[in-house]
Parts: C-alpha cells; structure tokens; sequence
C-alpha cells in the first residue's frame, strides 16, 4: 500500500481538507451544555494555524516536543496539529495520569510546552513547577478556564491568548504557516505513543506521519468509509488507537469527528449522534454485554422473554455467517422478526442505529462478545496491531471467524516464529525515543518482534493467543493463555476484572476476581442480601456461589487442564492509581503477582480464608490501608 507522497502528513491532510470543502462541510462536532457546537474545515485550518504560529511565536522549533493532557475535545486535535504543522511531535498524557506520571512523561519526551485542558491538570504542572520538577517546559496553555481566573503564574497562558499571538505574528511572517506543512515528510516523528508499561518503565514509541496514516488506509482498504460518515471520537488520544483511527483516519477519510460532553455522557451522545464508525475499548465492549445483560435480567418478564429468543435467533444466524453458509427463507424471516420484537430497538438505545461497523484492538476480546454483537446486528471487528507494529491484521466481512483477528492487511508481511507473531509493514514505528537497545531488541532485519504468541488457522486467519512472556506451564508440563482464561470470565456480568494464576509447580489454574459492584448489588438487592460496603458484598456467601457458578459456565468450553480449580473475591479492585493496571486497564500481571502473592499461595493449600492488608491509593492522593479477611473457594 502506498503512502501518497502529497498528502504524507497529517497538516497537509488538513491543509487538503481545507482547501476542498472550506466553509462548506463539518469537520468536528462538539457537545456543549445540551447543544451540538460545529466547526467547518476553514474554521479547523484557522485554528490549527494561529495556534501553531502562536507556538513559533514563543519559540517552537522543528524536532521539538509537546505534551498533551486532555480529554477528547476539539482543541487536543487543534493543538496536536499545530504542533505537527511547525515539525514537531504530540505525546499525549492520559488525564487520569498521578503527578509523579505527568512529571516522567514531560521531562522523558523532552517537551518544551504543554497544553493542560483544565484547572485539574494545570494544578499538576504548577506542582511540578514549584518543585523545580519540569524545567524544560516554557509554557502551560489551557483551553477551559473554569477556575483558573485567579492565578497568575506566569507560565501559564490561555488557548485564546495563544491564538491572538499567532494572529499577530502572522503579519510579519506571511505565508509561514503553509511553508512550514509544506516542508513536512512522512517519514518525520508526529507523535510519540508511551506503552503500557506492563513489565516496566513506559517506553516511548515513535509513530511517523507514514506510520499512523498507513494505519487508517488499511482499514479503509477493507471497510470503505464514506467522507459523510461520523466518528465519536472517545478514546483517549494519549492511546495509539486514537491517534490512527480518530486524527489520522479522521483527517485522511475527511470525516466529521464529534465529541462528547462528558465522559460520563458517552452513551447518550451517541444515542443523539448515531455514528456510522465505531471504536471501543475491548474493556468497553465487554462493559456494554455486562449493562446489556443485567438490564435485561432486570426487566419485565415478557420484555427478557422477547429479548432471549431474539438473541438465540440472531446467535444461529452468526453461525451461518462464520460457516459461510446461506440461511433460507425460514432464517431470514425468523431474523427479521427478531428485529422487529427486540434487536432494531436495542441497536437504537444504544447508538448503532446507522453504525457500519465497530472497532476493537489493543487486548483480547472473547469471541463471545464478537458474536453477541453481530447476533444483536452489529459488524464488531477485533483488529490486530499495537502501537509500534502499525495496523496488521482485520477481518474481513465475507470471511469471518469470532475467535480470530483476521488476515493480513495488503503491504503487511506476518510470520510465526517459535510461536511469535513478527511483522513487517511501511507502517513500522521509527524506534523507542532514548532507547535504542529496546529498539534494537524489536527491530531485526526489518521485522518488528511483536511479543505476542499465536498462529495461522488452516485459512490463513491469524490467531492471536497471548503475550509470549505471559503463557504459562502448570507442574503436568501443558501450556495455556491466562488472557484466554480471563476474557471469557469477563463475559460475565457479574466479574469486572480477573487474573488467572499457575505455574510450573502447580497443579492447577487459580482466580483472583473483581466482582462488578454495580450489577452484583442489584443482584444481591434481589435476592434482599443485605451489604454495606464492596469489602462486605464481595465476601458474602452468596456472592461466592454466584461468581463459582459463572466460573462453571466458562469451564465447560474450555479444555480440562486450563479449567479454574479454585477463586477468590478480592476485598478491591485492581486500580491503574496503584500501578496494578495501566491506564488502559491492561493489568500489570507480575506486579499483581507480587503485591497479593500470599493470596495467591493460599489458593494452592487448604486454606479457606485469609487476613489482608491492602494499601490503597485514593483519589486525592492520600494512601490508607484495609484490613479484613476475604474467603477463598475451590469449584466444584
């Protein structure tokens, strides 16, 4: 797949947008107290340049690096443009990030400005700043003022009083602006992506302008999308995903972008929106399955009457679909009335009316969750790539199975090699900022080692199993997938989050749970089990033949080795705020194994409970600590 050589960057993306629709199309959409704000590409264009020009007017150079922390709002993409149109490079900060987190970030990347959406993370930096913390950063500038009209500290500067200087400074620099774009090449830095950070320190992946729009043409290479199509830009663009799909595809595809006005109102923005593009987290999928669930569990008797056969009726015709069959005229009426009694509305309370097709990438997903959205109508595909390795592989449409990630994208070479999926593609990352033996480890002879196991089907459909350095042996010598193990756990209503646990000196496969608070209080309401706090519901009896009998459903599909022998219901949940997960809720597994190491020798002796201390961080920064004693339980 070839990169087009005049439109090789996201600026000159933008700069093209501009010139062919101006004021006559939406670029970007945004919710504002109730009301859809939109901007056309001239208005995008103009923003993009006086808040570049403002940056070159404080002494932006090409090379250098700017940090974004932010949620997904108009003026992140503005800002990241601008940066890119002077020859600089992004690097977003996820807003839920600790000081300690923004203070790595910002002096790892070497950044010269930051833009800090609000009072919260404004507080950050000026922490920072006092403590003498973030020396290279010359300027904070924020684009919402709420509550910042009182402080006066001079590194920081408002959004609109960056703009008004780039207006000034465009009067004796005529022309600068498009200059610089011009200059721009594909093979330059536009962002730098941090990893999870799983095993270690985040590195900082380098993404070409090639690299993330090699991405979007992939995927439009199967899936055509249409330059009226909407995309609800939800995931944070500090996450690579957001990078391919939402900026570059946005600008290569010239689609309108929209935002949502809170993260909290994410659901019904796109109930009011009805995108036709769609890109959830896998977490986010499984989250929507679990609410999907228990409101059906909770509703009359006749409406989860309608809404089960509908769902057996649209499962069978999943089968027909993955085994390439044609249903007849029986099936297909069958599946329209399912539509009529329950799926077509479900669809619409949920925003899928119009979609096209769904996205998900970045962990497993469980094949469940892929077919319980296309027997429910909509086309969910788990794509494979990650943030050095570009876009690899996706399903295709007529050619689908739910337990694989799809085939390769045109451009992209994949091999298996002892078990290990390597790729290569124009799409490759440039290297780890300040690390070149990590680099080096990645990149050999042109392929990029992804780290992740798996293999090739009888038809080609790549498998994606685990992390390589994730599976493990048990003491009968067979390997399995802890991922494996745990997404189909998370199908789950009831379990929000899980880690499996073995080893070669064990005998079997042990869990530690997370039960969903929310949906397990309903359930427990029903039953009238009373509960005061999450440490008191997750060890109720009750609570534990619940999770025993989900665990059961999950151990009749898979073999008998990798079956779950033994549990238990973890008095917290796991917290990206004390390093057990990261910020895209990836668990940090052998820094989990450490921390509830005792928890977890306790499931292979006879123990039936055990005292803990848990310290936990809280949301203001204070640290405290649990004591109580949590139950262990074996499975029948």
């Amino acid at each position: 797949m070839d990169i087009d050589k005049s439109n090789d960057t996201l600026p000159k993306l933008m700069l093209r947008n501009y010139l062919k629709y101006g004021d006559k199309k939406v670029a970007m959409r945004k919710k504002d107290f109730g009301l859809w704000l939109t901007y056309t590409w001239k208005e995008y264009y103009e923003h993009v340049k006086w808040c570049s020009l403002g940056l070159v007017s404080l002494g932006l150079k090409r090379g250098d690096k700017v940090c974004i922390i932010g949620d997904n709002d108009p003026q992140y993409y503005w800002a990241e443009l601008a940066v890119q149109s002077a020859g600089g490079a992004a690097i977003g900060i996820f807003v839920d990030s600790m000081d300690d987190e923004v203070k790595y970030y910002v002096n790892h990347s070497d950044a010269a400005f930051v833009f800090a959406e609000d009072q919260e993370q404004c507080d950050k930096l000026l922490n920072l700043k006092e403590e003498n913390e973030i020396p290279n950063v010359k300027k904070v500038i924020y684009w919402d003022p709420k509550g910042l009209w009182s402080y006066d500290d001079p590194i920081l500067l408002s959004y609109e009083g960056l703009e008004e200087m780039g207006k000034k400074y465009e009067l004796d620099h005529s022309g600068l602006f498009e200059d610089n774009i011009r200059k721009g090449k594909g093979s330059e830095i536009a962002c730098f992506c941090y990893t999870s950070g799983t095993t270690g320190l985040p590195k900082a992946a380098m993404m070409t302008h090639d690299s993330v729009i090699f991405f979007g043409r992939g995927i439009r290479s199967v899936d055509p999308w249409q330059e009226t199509d909407e995309y609800l830009s939800y995931v944070s663009p500090a996450w690579a995903a957001e990078q391919f799909l939402g900026i570059a595809s946005g600008l290569d595809g010239a689609l309108c972008v929209s935002f949502p006005e809170e993260s909290e109102t994410v659901q019904e923005d796109i109930v009011d929106l009805g995108p036709q593009i769609l890109f959830y987290s896998a977490r986010l999928w499984e989250n929507l399955v679990s609410d999907i669930q228990v409101k059906m569990a909770d509703t009359l008797r006749w409406k989860k009457l309608l809404f089960d056969i509908a769902m057996k009726i649209g499962l069978r015709m999943t089968d027909f679909a993955e085994k390439k069959g044609n249903p007849n005229i029986l099936w297909r009426g069958l599946y329209l009335f399912a539509n009529l009694i329950a799926l077509r509305s479900l669809r619409h309370r949920m925003g899928f009316a119009r979609a096209r097709v769904g996205y998900t990438a970045g962990a497993a997903v469980s094949p469940d969750i892929i077919r319980f959205f296309h027997a429910l109508g909509l086309n969910l595909k788990n794509i494979y790539g990650s943030t050095e390795a570009s876009l690899v592989t996706i399903p295709r449409s007529t050619d689908f199975k739910y337990d694989s990630v799809g085939t390769p994208i045109e451009g992209c070479e994949v091999k298996i090699v002892d078990g290990e999926i390597v790729v290569k593609n124009p799409g490759i990352f440039s290297g780890y900022y300040k690390n070149p033996e990590a680099t080096a480890e990645k990149i050999r002879d042109g392929w990029y080692h992804t780290g992740d196991s798996g293999f090739f089907d009888e038809e080609q459909h790549l498998i994606y199993w685990d992390r390589v350095d994730e599976l493990l042996e048990l003491k009968s010598g067979e390997k399995y997938s802890p991922q494996y193990v745990e997404t189909r756990l998370r199908f789950s209503p009831y379990i929000k989050d899980c880690m499996a646990v073995g080893g070669k000196d064990r005998d079997y496969i042990g869990t530690l749970i997370n039960i969903d608070y929310g949906n397990v209080g309903r359930w427990a309401e029903k039953k009238r089990i009373a509960y005061t706090t999450f440490v008191d519901l997750s060890q109720k009896p009750e609570v534990a033949g619940l999770i025993a009998g989900e665990i059961r459903k999950v151990n009749k599909d898979i073999p008998e080795f990798a079956r779950v022998k033994r549990f238990v219901n973890l008095h917290k949940e796991f917290d990206p705020d004390e390093a057990e997960l990261t910020r895209t809720r990836k668990l940090r597994r052998t820094f989990v194994e450490t921390r509830y190491k005792d928890i977890i020798e306790s499931l292979y002796q006879d123990k039936e409970t055990i005292s803990v201390e848990a310290h936990v961080t809280y949301r203001d920064g204070r640290k405290g600590v649990i004591k109580t004693e949590i139950s262990l339980h074996s499975v029948e």
